[in-house]
């Protein structure tokens, strides 16, 4: 049976963000710019470059207004794929803000920051969280799979363009699916100098991937609680993610933070709240 589509969801226990309630402003049918092969949706149904309106903003508020009192450490837009996709992504923003009067988030993958109205757009978020798996073309192409034969250093350009204007909080994301070489983790530090984003969040794909797209997979589920096949993909070892963390935190003094590790919790590199 379908699940039904709200374009809020939750809230979801983010390890990044405490308690935070969803909103996707993509709609059900899911659209990105990337395909990643570790995607907890499963697989991309859409891929797209271009910007649209998915959902009303009035849509979204009267979905919102349901989860009143906004009881929550702070509001995310995500969801079903590329959130910065959503010609109205500044709309949405003002009226959650203005609703709710909690943190704002909008997780990226960075694709669009050329765009001076994305930049603009996000601009309203009080966090940003942008995607960054890989210095080289080679692994950015079999990981994220994009649209476009993109480079991964396009997204770097697009990140230093956000920051000439953006005064909220930004962090780069970076998913770890192998241990990565020596090179690769000097130019990666290399980039963070230059952009030198508030923090670095270092994940493993510790949540299986749906065979086929999944609507509820948005929120959390324990393994017992999927109702629908799933692959689980290799990690990689949690004291390679620290090593790799704290070379990070020396070079640059950048906190570093950590997905948990059921049988293996990570500290924090340097000091910096939950």
């Amino acid at each position: 049976m379908a699940t039904q589509f709200s374009p809020v969801y939750g809230p979801v226990t983010s390890w990044r963000y405490g308690r935070s309630l969803g909103i996707d402003p993509i709609g059900p049918i899911s659209t990105c710019s990337f395909n990643c092969v570790y995607c907890q949706l499963g697989a991309i149904e859409q891929l797209s470059h271009e910007r649209q309106v998915f959902l009303l903003v009035d849509e979204i508020k009267s979905a919102l207004k349901d989860f009143t009192p906004w009881e929550v450490d702070v509001i995310t837009l995500s969801g079903s794929g590329e959130p910065t996709l959503a010609l109205n992504l500044g709309e949405i923003l003002e009226m959650v803000k203005t609703l709710t009067h909690r943190p704002v988030t909008v997780l990226t993958n960075g694709t669009l920051l050329h765009d001076p109205n994305v930049c603009r757009d996000l601009e309203m978020a009080d966090r940003v969280a942008i995607k960054i798996d890989a210095v080289s073309t080679g692994v950015f192409q079999r990981i994220n799979r994009p649209l476009y034969e993109e480079h991964p250093f396009q997204i770097w350009e697009g990140i230093a363009q956000l920051k000439q204007t953006y005064q909220g909080h930004l962090a780069i994301q970076t998913m770890v699916l192998t241990e990565w070489s020596d090179p690769e983790q000097v130019d990666y530090i290399h980039l963070i100098q230059q952009i030198c984003p508030h923090e670095i969040q270092l994940n493993t794909p510790n949540r299986p991937r749906p065979l086929t797209h999944q609507l509820d997979a948005r929120g959390n589920h324990t393994p017992d609680t999927r109702p629908y096949p799933v692959q689980q993909l290799r990690t990689v070892n949690p004291a390679f993610l620290k090593t790799f963390g704290d070379r990070i935190h020396d070079a640059t003094g950048i906190p570093v933070r950590y997905a948990p590790i059921a049988t293996s919790p990570l500290s924090i590199a340097g000091a910096i709240s939950s």
